[in-house]
């Protein structure tokens, strides 16, 4: 009874992961609801993985990539790096490299979003498509994590789970030359297939591109009307969702604010759905100009379109444009997002943001300068930091280099060590503590702490052995290596659906039990599913591959076709290596 309730909850939460029908949290809380209520896990077993010292690693991980990307060090390091070399074979190969170096001590997700502008605004000088760029650069965050302990969640949870168990845990630098492999493979990989295997996504223009369905117009505000004095985002206008771009008063051009006010015989170009034009001009009793603006009025010396990448940890996720009053706030109007599972085109203000949507803004230059120094975009484009902020980095960078001697020589706990390196750089202003909170992936701590009480709960249920003598019932006739390569190859599956973190956590009990039973190294097999969980490329739901999915314009096949083999390949050399560096 308990094996099956066990194993139902496991597979009804792979489903919810799946469908997203509720976030993961939600869904892992549950599960650990119900295995307490049905007394298969005690109230301890059950929050003990959130009182483990790997959740502080994590916690402080984040919060010491977020303080090195938002005092503008590694954007200055980044864009510069990449800018020495001109051929697109070698910027490709450079870019990636310079990726992996990065992500093996830093968040992944965080790389990626922080090399995303620069490699587009690069690549577009080369008159190479971003296409051609972008999934190599997230395949070489994701590969170069698999380099140390700290590279990637999913090594510190397994690394905790292990150490749960009995086993040793992994040393900092312990997975760093079959890491290494890993990732040259795949680089060389990128390097030879990149041109065939690849999309060519030529850039559109602005206005194709996003596919503005909006008429543009032009409207002359009577004189009498109701609508003068109003504010221009706060007007009547507003209430039948007419977006005021431009407001032509005289021989004067004037971009609206939150403070601009409107005045008699004002010319506004506006942006409307016809339908509310027409009922505008009923209602309001405004002229309407018979010819439509064209689409270069769009962008004139006083106006800038800009495209913008929204980044992990930005306080626009799963909030609306209207919820946050985007205008108001930033001074530049949204004409458009572009999401990675599709185009999105109506209700924009009704839209809730996604990290990795790519937002197409307009505004003045000022307004459009000003959002290339904010943490929560990243610009397809050049960045530009002030000289305090970089002197903060520098420190920051040294701290962080400082808690990584520390811990991985074993002065000090890493755990110990990589938080007192995140209360040094919060206190010393390179971040502040309320957006260090924010910055905190909590939905995928509370992920990885309940995936880890479903492992005990596999364990205290039978599931675990159940499902490992089934294995091995199946696979082991054929050897210990077919048994570990059928736990490799389950591990991958599942990261599609699952986080890798998560996927990791949930074979993981199974394939320690089937080694004990085969009497071989059960941290062997730990150390395999680990990898495994790592080079899972196939399919973009890896928060890496969603950054560059909208940037990229590319369509779900094109990770298919350029993950499968190579993911093939590195699951090969990690079945080969794992035996040579942790004998079974």
């Amino acid at each position: 009874m308990e094996i099956a309730l066990v194993i139902g909850l496991l597979l009804v939460a792979i489903f919810l992961f799946a469908t997203e029908k509720f976030s993961v949290d939600v869904v892992t809380i549950g599960v650990l609801v119900i295995l307490c209520i049905f007394g298969i896990v005690t109230p301890s077993e059950a929050f003990a993985g959130f009182s483990s010292d790997f959740m502080i690693i994590l916690a402080s991980i984040f919060v010491i990539s977020a303080a090195l990307s938002e005092t503008g060090l590694l954007d200055i390091i980044g864009s510069q790096l990449i800018k020495r070399f001109k051929s697109p074979r070698i910027f490709v190969g450079y870019t990636m490299l310079i990726t992996a170096v990065f992500s093996a001590f830093m968040n992944n997700t965080t790389i990626t979003a922080l090399v995303t502008g620069p490699v587009v605004g690069i690549a577009r000088k080369l008159s190479v498509s971003p296409s051609k760029v972008l999934i190599p650069v997230a395949y070489a965050s994701i590969l170069g994590g698999t380099c140390t302990l700290i590279g990637t969640s999913t090594n510190v949870a397994v690394s905790g789970y292990i150490a749960s168990v009995g086993m040793e845990e992994l040393h900092f630098f312990e997975i760093f030359f079959i890491g290494l492999i890993l990732t040259t493979v795949g680089i060389v990989f990128m390097l030879i297939f990149w041109r065939k295997l690849l999309p060519d996504y030529k850039e559109a223009g602005y206005t194709e591109e996003y596919n503005i369905k909006q008429y543009l117009s032009e409207i002359v505000i009577p004189e009498g009307s109701e609508l003068v004095g109003q504010t221009a985002f706060t007007s009547g206008l507003a209430e039948w969702n007419v977006r005021i771009i431009k407001i032509i008063r005289g021989k004067k051009e004037i971009i609206p604010n939150s403070s601009t006010l409107l005045d008699e015989k004002d010319i506004l170009l506006v942006e409307c759905k016809m339908d509310d034009l027409i009922k505008v001009k009923e209602a309001v009793g405004m002229a309407v100009r018979a010819d439509t603006m064209v689409k270069d009025e769009i962008q004139s010396d006083q106006v800038r379109l800009m495209e913008v990448l929204v980044t992990p940890g930005s306080p626009l996720i799963n909030k609306t444009l209207k919820d946050i009053k985007f205008r108001q706030n930033y001074d530049v109007v949204v004409l458009a997002i572009h999401r990675y599972e599709g185009m999105v085109s109506q209700k924009i203000g009704n839209l809730r943001i996604k990290m990795g949507d790519v937002l197409l803004v307009q505004g003045t230059e000022e307004a459009t300068e000003a959002i290339k120094n904010l943490p929560e975009f990243s610009v397809m484009g050049d960045f530009k930091v002030d000289l305090f902020k970089k002197r903060k980095g520098i420190f920051a960078a040294i701290v962080f280099l400082v808690a990584i001697l520390l811990g991985s020589l074993n002065i000090l706990p890493l755990s110990v060590s990589f938080l007192a390196a995140a209360l040094v750089i919060v206190v010393s202003g390179a971040i502040r503590v309320e957006r260090a909170y924010a910055i905190i992936n909590w939905q995928l701590l509370i992920l990885i702490g309940g995936m880890s009480a479903l492992g005990t709960a596999m364990e205290n249920s039978g599931a675990s052995e159940f499902l490992a003598n089934n294995i091995i019932h199946l696979l082991g006739d054929f050897g210990v290596m077919w048994v570990m390569a059928g736990f490799v190859v389950l591990v991958i599956i599942l990261t599609q659906p699952m986080s890798n973190a998560a996927a990791a956590l949930v074979v993981l009990p199974v394939a320690i039990q089937a080694a004990e039973m085969l009497q071989v190294d059960p941290r062997s097999f730990a150390i395999a599913i680990m990898l495994g969980a790592s080079v899972s490329l196939i399919t973009p739901f890896e928060p890496s591959c969603i950054l560059v999915y909208g940037p990229g314009k590319y369509k779900f096949i094109d990770f298919i076709k350029a993950g499968l083999p190579l993911t093939v390949i590195l699951t090969i050399i990690i079945l080969l290596l794992v035996p040579v560096f942790w004998p079974l």
